[in-house]
């Protein structure tokens, strides 16, 4: 089964630090771009951070930049976004997801800033 699970979210103060993990099973990690996306309460799902395999490079949404760090262990299956500086807009529910050929949306992690 083609499966991407979310972990590592929590509740964490204002200025403080989370890792959230991505763990895919059913297929082959390295042959796709994946991204992280969040979404707030009464908001649309937005991409926060990705890799891209057009030009082998890393890409955020300008709210997080400077504080996120999408990363990927291939070996592992496994990809890996480091928050840093949380604010409490960063408050959502976070997914990863393979970008370009999306599959269907695992839970999530909910990343909770309080301020």
């Amino acid at each position: 089964e083609v499966q991407l699970v979310e972990s590592g979210g929590g509740l964490v103060q204002a200025g403080g630090s989370l890792r959230l993990s991505c763990a895919a099973s059913g297929f082959i990690f390295d042959d796709y771009a994946f991204g992280w996306f969040r979404q707030a309460p009464g908001k649309e799902r937005e991409v926060v951070a990705c890799f891209s395999h057009a030009d082998d490079g890393t890409h955020y949404v300008d709210s997080v930049k400077g504080r996120f760090t999408i990363s990927r262990d291939n070996a592992k299956n496994t990809g890996y976004l480091q928050m840093n500086s949380l604010k409490p807009e960063d408050t959502a529910v976070y997914y990863c997801n393979r970008v370009g050929s999306l599959i269907p949306w695992g839970q999530g992690t909910q990343v909770t800033v309080s301020s």
